[in-house]
């Protein structure tokens, strides 16, 4: 079965048993979590969407505070002297699927 599920304002594509990085959500690891805002399911060829999804996406924490790719934003001006430099590292958080439910 595959799903199409929103967490955190993102859209995921995922089956049972997929692990992926989301944005970060509260919780340690081993908690268990539920996504009840699923777009889309297909189920061997079966396709629901909208409104006639009755679908729970069930996943467990891996990891609970993963720190992303170091970005840096660095502004300049020639002739002038500005310079500005700001950083920043996303937090996500591991899951694994379980059960599309």
């Amino acid at each position: 079965m595959l799903a199409v599920v929103k967490i955190a304002g993102q859209q995921f594509t995922v089956k049972a048993g997929d692990s992926l990085y989301v944005p970060h959500i509260a919780g340690k690891a081993g908690d268990a979590v539920e996504f009840s805002d699923v777009l889309f399911t297909s189920n061997n060829g079966t396709v629901n969407s909208g409104a006639n999804v009755k679908a729970v996406v069930k996943a467990e924490i891996v990891s609970d505070l993963v720190k992303g790719e170091k970005v840096i934003a660095f502004k300049m001006k020639r002739r002038k002297g500005f310079r500005k430099k700001h950083g920043h590292r996303t937090q996500y958080t591991q899951i694994k699927v379980t059960a599309i439910a």
